[in-house]
């Protein structure tokens, strides 16, 4: 997917468990992980604007586009060890 999700990464930042912004945003830690994995389909604005003011981020902080290319040899290089 060449959409990247950067979730994690602003967690970190903040030093926030997934259930502390799960009850921040007002969602459930499992649609949290959902996003973080990549694995959602859809983001609501609403959901969008809570993530960025919990977080203090941008959108952009949060997703990142990057070119099928670039992505295919990410991914190859995480499963081949490369």
């Amino acid at each position: 997917m060449p959409i990247v999700i950067n979730l994690d990464v602003e967690l970190a930042k903040k030093k926030m468990s997934v259930a502390d912004f799960a009850a921040a945003i007002d969602i459930t830690p499992a649609n949290v992980s959902v996003l973080k994995n990549g694995r959602a389909k859809a983001v609501r604005f609403s959901t969008l604007d809570a993530i960025c003011r919990v977080l203090e981020c941008q959108p952009g902080d949060i997703f990142r586009w990057v070119p099928e290319d670039t992505a295919a040899t990410e991914a190859k290089s995480t499963v081949t060890g490369a």
